[in-house]
């Protein structure tokens, strides 16, 4: 329990609306938020920092589900520490996104019949920030609409001064150090982007494509190669085969004749080839294969290349300027003409990489590109995790991690776009290359020329969690929030940025770690489990549903769903559902502010309490307890879970519910209840707080007094326990869900009012029995009364009067039906059960589970008795 509630001011009784509106709330309350200064960060505090970095969204994106998931949680920790007395600075801002915007761009310009290269280079940047600035960030805005409780004052961008400085700074670095270099080298191309991309920005996809074989040389020395690329022979340079193939040994070391062409290439041997797979034979092109480069390299064979950045060939007279795919089905036609071609196989399924943001089919091409050699910084990136000073959470996903960081290939970083940070290389006319930082004035002269790619755009997002505080100057907001404490994110981007995040941060900062603790989340799904796609027809806007069952009912739902590490599916009925939990919230607040529920003065002594404020009490503290733990542990469901039930049932169902006969008799007890139920709902709209913010922060300031949730204080455990009280009220639970479940059977309907005599002596029921008939709607016993179904159970005894209410034939004749149908059951189970055989084969699990059916008919037998022998005689 908080001690916070004692300090605050009489509260102010006001009727709250009758229902709640999300659209009259959010926005207003919070321009006040920030108008107020609650999310901004102070670096000269004396409490203890807390940050988050958010993973930057593209300047062209918009909010989607993903986005607000993450966001989610990110605002719920965030909100959670800074309500403890943590300096809590989560850090907002946006990636330039160099393709996706550069395209965004020049899609602009071709509806005015225009290109990039009408503008130039210097017009063109100049028009990309005209656009950043016109349609750049819409998101920011929407991260607002979701309640986003982010320090506004220190937005960044990846090209803003400060973090281009950045750039620069570690990238001249680097290159002293010999962990960048240039060199040609196969590099993914993408012929519609016109640029170089990584191979963790391709994705790979089944196509149906065609599988020939191909005849090269004659006679007996020819042999047979398959491919599904069949142009890029024009560009072969050899034949490989395998050093120990028996079938090809009088051949390695010959030149045979490359079909279509007048020239004639070796056979090499190589322990690459798999002489298992196809003819053991393939077909060498090094300027256009990563394996076949790797080949070349070993073999000191030349490289062709054969087609423009455009896919275009280039040689060849009868395929000079035929796109790659036209030539493909061109040259296998010449190939047949000169009956070059064995075998062909179509469709020929087989997998083949496209860039991940335009779609197009990747084309390997050798190419002068500039990389940073990962090794180093790569082992560096491993041992952190593995000496404890970073954690993955689930620790089952440190696997997926390690599995890239120990293996990863140099990193292609340059980019042949205009829009991105320009790779600070210039060269010279006598062959001069000159780094140049970004406090060095570049060489100048005639022949001086920088170089004019720009850098992948994950370079300067990998500098995210320190460039953003400032570095490399030694800022105040440096030295206080970094390291930061916390990455989520979600676990398809542990290749693209988490792990070059670790890479820069412990090269930049002296060894020290960008986070401390990598807590992963799923995808977002919809209900049925589907990925959801803007192509699909399940892709939502969450926008819509914010405005249909607003921001804290989104934020529920996600909240609800995120188990570690795991997809979260998302429909419509889930938000509609927390819709309906932000309105009891409200309903039940309303209810208590109308019936004296208050936080003046402290809690009365417990002996003044009835056992349910003690048992309310007791369960308060233990939720306490359960939600920190779960947020320790990123187990954001759970809590979740644990908040609802608490709220909804316990708190709205039982304790209000069991309290309204107090409330209405008045009186001292009244009061202490009223003191209680302040208590209890000043604490579960803390706990609920950082997940929906919105509805918490309207009812408490009106519940208490006090000036917003934002900057009020977490409540902690008090120790309070009562397991007497705790296990006086599962009595009173007991017994009046056993009459309910009753009643249902026999038909009767919730506000139907029944006859009944309760004998509760002896018994912890005995203080509750108005209560109980409150809440069972039982009416005192009148003359004529005549017992009719008699239940047993906990130890008291509940006598009803159906008389007249139910056809006691028709119901004997239902329960002895279902009575039979327990009864084979319990049977079936128990002859399993009790067959050696069976029990020395099963599983456990499937043994359990028989067990638990014995159990359950069990349970069902006794209570369809019960039901039986309390109905009258026919």
């Amino acid at each position: 329990m908080t001690e916070n509630a004692q300090q605050q001011p009489t509260a102010p009784i006001t009727e709250l609306p009758t229902q709640y509106t999300p659209a009259e709330v959010e926005g207003t309350l919070y321009e006040r938020w920030v108008e107020k200064g609650y999310f901004t960060a102070d670096a000269k505090s004396d409490k203890p920092p807390y940050t988050i970095v958010i993973p930057p969204p593209n300047v062209t994106g918009s909010l989607h589900l993903g986005h607000a998931f993450q966001h989610t949680l990110m605002d719920a920790l965030t909100r959670r520490k800074r309500m403890q007395g943590y300096e809590a600075l989560w850090l907002p801002g946006m990636d330039h996104a160099g393709i996706a915007t550069q395209n965004k761009v020049e899609q602009q310009l071709a509806e005015e019949g225009k290109s990039r290269h009408d503008l130039g280079r210097e017009e063109f940047v100049d028009r990309v920030w005209q656009w950043k600035e016109e349609y750049g960030g819409r998101i920011l805005g929407q991260m607002r609409r979701l309640g986003d409780g982010v320090d506004w004052s220190r937005e960044r961008f990846t090209m803003d001064e400060g973090l281009s400085k950045a750039v620069l700074t570690i990238f001249k670095r680097l290159y002293e150090d010999e962990l960048i270099y240039r060199a040609e080298r196969i590099i993914n191309w993408c012929p519609r982007c016109l640029t170089a991309i990584s191979d963790i920005e391709v994705e790979y996809q089944e196509d149906a494509g065609e599988l020939v074989s191909i005849r090269y040389g004659e006679g007996e020395d020819s042999l047979v190669v398959a491919t599904t690329r069949a142009e890029t022979m024009l560009g072969d340079t050899a034949v490989a085969v395998h050093p120990d193939d028996e079938r090809y040994q009088h051949l390695i070391g010959k030149q045979i004749k490359l079909p279509l062409t007048d020239r004639t290439i070796p056979v090499v041997a190589d322990t690459h080839v798999d002489p298992a797979f196809g003819t053991g034979a393939v077909k060498v092109t090094p300027a256009h294969d990563p394996n076949d480069f790797e080949i070349g390299r070993r073999h000191d064979l030349p490289s062709l290349t054969i087609m423009d950045e455009h896919g275009v060939i280039t040689v060849h007279g009868p395929f000079l300027g035929l796109d790659r795919f036209e030539a493909r089905s061109t040259v296998v036609g010449a190939l047949k003409e000169q009956g070059r071609i064995v075998a062909e196989k179509r469709p020929y399924m087989h997998s083949v990489g496209h860039c991940s943001r335009c779609k197009t089919t990747v084309e390997p091409r050798l190419s002068m590109q500039w990389w940073v050699k990962v090794g180093p910084l790569a082992k560096a990136a491993g041992d952190a995790v593995r000496d404890g000073r970073v954690k993955i959470h689930p620790e089952d996903m440190s696997k997926r991690y390690f599995d890239w960081v120990d293996n990863m290939h140099d990193w292609c970083i340059s980019r042949q776009l205009w829009w991105g940070h320009r790779i600070p290389i210039w060269y010279g006319p006598d062959g001069e290359v000159v780094c140049v930082g970004p406090d060095e004035e570049p060489p100048t002269g005639e022949g001086w020329t920088q170089d004019s790619d720009v850098l992948d755009t994950w370079f300067s997002s990998g500098l995210w969690p320190f460039s953003t505080l400032g570095w490399p100057e030694q800022t105040e907001d440096l030295r206080k929030f970094y390291p930061t404490d916390v990455l989520l994110t979600g676990h398809d981007i542990i290749f693209f940025w988490v792990a070059r995040m670790m890479m820069f941060g412990l090269y930049a900062m002296d060894g020290q770690v960008p986070f401390h603790t990598i807590a992963l989340t799923g995808l977002v799904r919809d209900e049925f489990g589907k990925k959801m796609s803007k192509s699909n027809p399940n892709a939502v806007d969450p926008l819509v549903w914010m405005d249909a069952y607003g921001s804290d009912a989104v934020r529920f739902t996600l909240a609800n769903g995120a188990n570690p590490g795991a997809d979260v599916p998302i429909g419509e009925d889930w938000v509609k559902a927390s819709r309906n939990f932000t309105n009891k919230i409200w309903n039940a607040t309303r209810f208590a502010l109308m019936n004296g529920a208050t936080v003046e003065g402290p809690l009365p002594d417990a002996s003044q309490m009835s056992a349910t404020d003690r048992w309310i009490l007791s369960r308060l503290n233990t939720t306490v307890a359960q939600v920190d733990a779960y947020y320790d542990d990123y187990q954001f469901a759970k809590l979740a879970d644990a908040l609802y039930h608490f709220a909804w049932d316990e708190v709205f169902d039982w304790y209000v519910e069991l309290s309204k006969t107090t409330f209405f008799a008045g009186g001292e007890q009244a009061r202490v209840s009223g003191r209680v139920l302040g208590e209890v709902l000043d604490v579960t709209l803390r706990l609920l707080h950082p997940v929906i913010p919105f509805v918490t922060d309207a009812l408490w300031t009106t519940l208490t007094g006090g000036e917003s949730l934002v900057i009020g204080e977490w409540p902690a455990d008090s120790g309070f326990r009562d397991k007497d009280a705790e296990l006086e009220i599962e009595l009173v639970q007991r017994v009046v869900t056993e009459v309910r479940r009753f009643r249902k059977d026999q038909g009767l309907k919730d506000g139907q009012k029944v006859p009944a005599r309760l004998e509760l002596d002896g018994t912890a029921l005995a203080p509750h029995e108005a209560a109980i008939r409150q809440l069972l709607r039982l009416q005192p016993e009148a003359e004529g009364f005549a017992a009719t179904a008699t239940l047993p159970v906990a130890g008291a005894t509940v006598a009803l009067d159906l008389s007249g209410t139910i056809d006691v034939a028709a119901e004997r004749k239902r329960l002895a039906k279902d009575l039979a149908a327990a009864e084979k059951e319990k049977a079936q189970a128990n002859a399993k059960l009790g067959n050696e055989a069976f029990l020395a084969k099963a599983p456990d699990n499937v043994v359990d589970k028989i067990r638990g059916r014995l159990t359950k008919a069990d349970e069902d037998i006794a209570r369809i008795q019960v039901q039986l022998d309390g109905l009258p005689q026919a």
